[in-house]
């Protein structure tokens, strides 16, 4: 009697490991997925999202912007309110000049000879050091290109 209850059991479980390694079905359709038979339809295995060499993730989360404690000279311009922003991806460190310019070399090899505004969109604004009681013209003209400046970062 113990001999047939454990082949009954070990029966059982064989029926049942082989009955889940069976393929993935859909629920609506009933069709098994990556089945060439079924149309071919690819379910891709999903972890998680991979992260881009260089990239570190920025936890996203609330806070409250405007004023949080008295308001002493009563001006009520800075209401507090909750602002919320999104998780996001940052690189690990500043990208120098010679890395932009290594970007800049590529787009002008995929897109330059189709769609030259491409290029023109991703030049920087140099003209970001141009100050009325400075005087930036070098850095205008040089800062970005000249080879002294490659290793840099860009600002």
């Amino acid at each position: 009697m113990k001999k047939l209850i454990w082949n009954s059991f070990s029966l059982v479980a064989v029926a049942l490991i082989f009955s889940s390694c069976g393929k993935e079905k859909s629920s609506v359709t009933g069709w098994n997925y990556n089945d060439p038979k079924n149309g071919g339809f690819e379910v891709v295995p999903y972890d998680e999202q991979e992260t881009g060499p260089g990239l570190v993730l920025v936890e996203g989360g609330t806070f409250t912007m405007g004023r949080t404690e008295q308001d002493i000279t009563l001006d009520w311009n800075n209401i507090p309110r909750r602002a919320t922003v999104s998780s996001f991806y940052m690189d690990e460190t500043e990208v120098a000049n010679v890395h932009y310019l290594e970007y800049l070399y590529w787009i002008t090899r995929v897109f330059g000879a189709d769609y030259p505004e491409v290029y023109k969109r991703a030049l920087p604004d140099t003209l970001v050091w141009r100050d009325k009681l400075a005087y930036n013209e070098p850095l205008v003209e040089l800062y970005f290109r000249h080879p002294s400046y490659q290793e840099s970062e860009s600002d």
